[in-house]
């Protein structure tokens, strides 16, 4: 059997100067496809309450949802690493319930590690959850979970303060024992400091070319939504018009009766109907 991705191989790809492939994953099926397209991390962020199922923001998900999600995800791959959000308020009330979350999302999801947002101020949890033997990335920048005392989805780190604020989040996180961060939206000359001065990976998303590596959500890449593209995002495909194209001209020969056809069909001969008749 072939082993996953671990948090040594992540930090030894820094070392090497070799880029992380990070992507966000939600289901069965796209574990696999995204495995075998050599992605290194498949990530069960908790965006899938937005783009998979249609809530607002990513405020409302669950526990119960991250844990459903990260054992689809577990069971279509077999090497990418498996990483996992804790969702609004899992590790914000105390130290117990940011562990006890934590370990549920690897001992129930089978997830590998799991990410959480904050810097400074939630140091010490990462600490404590690192101290248990739960490994866990960052994430600093844009921080969806806190959007509303944000104000929105802005850049972050844009004057001397707020950068210098940031650079101390990373380094108290890395000091905490984090194996890596996500920079979300930050300019980039600040994220390649950052990136310069830790000795674990950053993980960019919008934050310029000089991360260790990169993510991206999966429905914005595949362009499965139409109606908004974020800046940080480029669309390697437009999927979500041919499947809807593909959907149509399925559903125009349902109501055509020309589907199913023959083909598509199982027939026997007509002897056994005429026994059928007999019998009954």
């Amino acid at each position: 059997m072939e082993n996953r991705i671990s948090i040594t191989d992540l930090k030894a790809k820094k070392k090497r100067r070799e880029p992380i492939v990070m992507m966000t994953c939600y289901d069965y099926p796209s574990a696999r496809l995204l495995e075998d397209a050599g992605v290194d991390v498949l990530f069960i962020g908790d965006t899938l309450g937005m783009v998979v199922l249609g809530y607002d923001s990513t405020i409302p998900v669950t526990m119960d949802e991250m844990l459903h999600h990260t054992k689809a995800v577990v069971r279509g791959s077999s090497r990418a690493h498996v990483l996992a959000d804790m969702p609004f308020m899992t590790y914000q009330t105390s130290r117990e319930d940011a562990l006890r979350n934590a370990g549920r999302l690897l001992k129930e999801g089978g997830a590998q590690s799991v990410k959480l947002e904050g810097g400074v101020h939630v140091a010490e949890t990462v600490r404590f959850i690192v101290n248990a033997g739960i490994p866990v990335m960052g994430h600093i920048g844009l921080t969806p979970q806190s959007i509303n005392q944000l104000g929105g989805y802005k850049v972050q780190g844009k004057t001397p303060a707020a950068a210098a604020r940031l650079i101390n989040d990373a380094e108290a996180l890395e000091q905490a024992g984090a194996y890596a961060i996500v920079l979300e939206c930050v300019p980039a000359q600040l994220a390649a400091t950052i990136t310069e001065r830790l000795a674990i990976p950053t993980i960019g998303i919008g934050a310029g070319p000089d991360c260790d590596g990169q993510v991206q959500v999966y429905h914005d890449l595949l362009g499965l939504f139409e109606d908004f593209v974020p800046r940080h995002a480029k669309r390697y495909a437009a999927l979500g018009p041919q499947i809807t194209e593909a959907v149509r001209g399925y559903a125009n020969e349902v109501r055509e009766r020309r589907f199913p056809t023959e083909k598509e069909s199982f027939l026997v001969g007509n002897a056994v109907f005429s026994e059928a008749a007999k019998i009954s």
